[in-house]
C-alpha cells in the first residue's frame, strides 16, 4: 500500500507555518520592550569603558582605510570627543573584522564622537536577539505565550542587557549563533516536509511491493536546502566576529545531520544512517562549512584590498617552501600566517586581570565584570537630590540571579529529558550550551571573562522555558491552571529582580548603601 504524505508528515512531527497575527504581534511587542531598555540613555557614560578602548577605535579605522590602525596610548578621551585620529601604522588585532564593521555602521548613523555611535549596533543586535528568541521559542514549544515568556526573560535579563549597551563584540556573536540555530530549525521542518512528500510520491509511483521496498532502502535525496545554506552563512558571520564560534559550527553541523538521520529512521528508511551521512551529511558539510568559509573570507575584504594592513605582505615577503604552498595565492598565505600568529596569541594569553574568571565559575556567576564605576559626594550633580551619603554610578555585568541560578536547574532538567525521553529540543539546546561553555575548558590557562557566556545565554533562557513548559502539560500534577500560575509567578519574580538590579546595569546613580546592597557576593565587588 502506498504511503500517504499526510500520514508521513504526522509521523515526522512536521510543523506547519503559523498564520495568526499574534505570532508576530507578540514578538514585536516584546522586541519594543527590549529596544527601550537597550537604547535609553545609551550614551552614558560619554567615554570609552573597559574594552571599548579597542573596538570602536578599530571600527573608526576600518571606516577610514578598510583595516585596523594603531592609536596613541592616551587617545581614548580625545576619541570620545571626536578629536583624535589614528596613527599611520597598521595595528595587530586578534579578532576578525565583522563585529567591528557592525560597530562602524552605528558610528556612520550617529557619529563617532558619542556613545550612541559606538554602542547603537550592539543595542540593535541585542534587540534582534530578543525578537529571534521569541520566534524560536514559538517554534520549539508551539505556543505564542511561551514565546513571549522566552523573549521577555531575555529582554529584562541584566547580563544580556549590559552586553547590549556597550561597544564589545560578544553580543554580535550571540546574535549570529542564535540566527543560525533558527535557520536550522526552519531547515529541519522544510526537510521533513520534503522527505514525507517525496517518499509518498516514490511509493505511489512504485508498481509493486518490491519497488516500494527499494524506494525505502535509502530514501530520496532532499535537494536544494536554502535554510541550511543560510545557517552556514550565519555561522560564518559568527566566526567573522570571534573564532570561538567554530565550536557552534561543529555542534550545529553535527546536529543537523543527526536530525536528518532521525527523520529517515522515523519515516521507515531501512538504511537511514548511511543515507543521512552520504545523501545529507556531505551536502550539510558543503553548505555549513563551505558557505561559512566564504562568508568568513568576505569579512576580510578590506584587509585583502589594502597593501599596508598588518601581515598583508607576509606572503610576498616569504616565498613558498613547497610546491603545494606555491598553489596558494600570496594573500591567502598571508592571512593563514596572520591566523597562526593570532592562535598563538590566544593560546598564550594568561596575563592576570582583576575581573578574569574560569568557565567553572560562569554557571554560578562567580566573577561578573565591572565595566564602569564612579563614586560621588553628596551635593555633586550626579548624586540624587536627597542623597544623604556618597553615591555610586556603576555598570556591572551581574546576570539576573534568579534567572541565572535557576538556569542551572534547567540544564539538569533538559539533560534528564534528553536521556529519559529523547527530547530533541532538550538535546539541541544542551548542544548549543555546551558549544558556548565547554569549549573554553580546552585552554585552562587562558585569561577568560564571564561575558563570554553571552554566546549561549539565549539557549539557557530557552532551557528555562522548556522546564517551565512541563508545568503546563495536561493530565499532570500540578494542574495546568496551577502550572500557569507558577509560570506567571516566576516571570514576575524575574522582572522584579531585574528592576532591583537595573541601576547597576545602566549606570544610574544611587546611594552607596543601595549599590552595596546589590553586591550579594564578595566576588561581585
Amino acid at each position: 500500500m502506498p504511503f500517504s504524505a499526510s500520514v508521513l508528515r504526522r509521523r515526522l512531527d512536521v510543523v506547519e507555518p503559523a498564520r495568526t497575527r499574534w505570532h508576530w504581534i507578540i514578538p514585536l511587542a516584546v522586541a519594543v520592550v527590549a529596544a527601550v531598555l537597550r537604547f535609553t540613555h545609551l550614551d552614558f557614560p560619554d567615554r570609552l569603558i573597559f574594552d571599548e578602548t579597542y573596538y570602536p577605535k578599530d571600527a573608526f579605522s576600518l571606516l577610514q582605510v578598510g583595516y585596523e590602525l594603531d592609536w596613541a596610548d592616551d587617545a581614548d578621551e580625545a576619541f570620545a570627543r571626536g578629536e583624535a585620529q589614528p596613527l599611520d601604522e597598521a595595528a595587530y588585532v586578534v579578532h576578525p573584522p565583522l563585529g567591528k564593521w557592525l560597530i562602524g555602521l552605528g558610528m556612520l548613523v550617529f557619529g563617532p564622537d558619542n556613545g550612541y555611535g559606538w554602542r547603537s549596533a550592539a543595542a540593535a543586535a541585542g534587540t534582534l536577539s530578543v525578537l529571534l528568541t521569541t520566534l524560536v521559542a514559538q517554534r520549539l514549544f508551539r505556543s505564542v505565550s511561551l514565546g513571549a515568556v522566552s523573549g521577555l526573560l531575555l529582554a529584562v535579563e541584566g547580563h544580556h542587557l549590559v552586553l547590549s549597551r556597550i561597544g564589545l563584540l560578544d553580543i554580535f556573536l550571540s546574535l549570529f549563533v542564535l540566527a543560525a540555530f533558527a535557520a536550522l530549525l526552519k531547515d529541519r521542518d522544510a526537510g521533513r516536509r520534503r522527505l514525507a512528500d517525496r517518499l509518498a510520491a516514490a511509493s505511489a509511483a512504485a508498481p509493486d511491493h518490491a519497488a516500494r521496498r527499494r524506494a525505502l532502502l535509502y530514501g530520496p535525496g532532499l535537494g536544494w536546502r536554502p535554510w541550511r545554506l543560510l545557517a552556514g552563512v550565519l555561522l560564518g558571520a559568527a566566526c567573522s566576529v570571534k573564532l570561538s564560534a567554530l565550536a557552534f559550527m561543529a555542534v550545529f553541523g553535527l546536529m543537523t545531520v543527526i536530525w536528518d538521520a532521525q527523520a529517515r529512521h522515523v519515516a521507515g528508511v531501512r538504511r537511514w544512517a548511511r543515507a543521512a551521512v552520504v545523501r545529507d551529511g556531505l551536502w550539510a558539510f558543503v553548505c555549513v562549512v563551505g558557505a561559512g568559509a566564504l562568508t568568513y573570507l568576505a569579512s576580510w575584504t578590506g584587509w585583502f584590498r589594502s597593501a599596508r594592513a598588518y601581515y598583508r605582505q607576509w606572503g610576498a615577503q616569504h616565498p613558498p617552501e613547497s610546491w603545494w604552498e606555491a598553489l596558494v595565492p600570496d594573500a591567502l598565505r598571508s592571512l593563514a600566517h596572520y591566523h597562526a600568529e593570532s592562535t598563538r596569541f590566544h593560546s598564550g594569553l594568561h596575563s592576570p586581570h582583576d575581573y578574569a574568571s574560569t568557565p567553572w565559575s560562569w554557571p554560578f556567576m562567580g566573577r561578573p565584570v565591572s565595566y564602569f564605576y564612579e563614586g560621588h559626594d553628596p551635593g555633586e550633580g550626579l548624586c540624587p537630590s536627597d542623597a544623604a551619603d556618597r553615591c555610586s554610578a556603576a555598570i556591572t555585568d551581574i546576570a539576573n540571579p534568579l534567572l541565572w541560578w535557576t538556569g542551572l536547574l534547567a540544564v539538569l532538567v533538559c539533560l534528564a529529558l534528553w536521556l529519559r525521553r529523547r527530547d530533541w529540543r532538550a538535546a539541541a539546546l544542551l548542544g548549543a550550551y555546551a558549544a558556548g561553555q565547554v569549549v573554553w575548558f580546552l585552554w585552562p590557562e587562558r585569561t577568560m571573562f564571564f561575558f563570554y557566556s553571552i554566546a549561549y545565554e539565549p539557549f539557557l533562557v530557552l532551557m528555562i522555558v522548556l522546564t517551565l513548559s512541563l508545568l503546563l502539560r495536561p493530565g499532570r500534577r500540578p494542574s495546568p491552571r496551577v502550572g500557569s500560575a507558577l509560570v506567571l509567578v516566576y516571570v514576575a519574580a524575574v522582572v522584579a529582580v531585574s528592576l532591583f538590579f537595573l541601576p547597576v546595569w545602566i549606570g544610574e546613580p544611587v546611594e552607596y548603601g543601595q549599590w552595596r546592597s546589590r553586591m550579594w557576593l564578595p566576588s561581585w565587588i
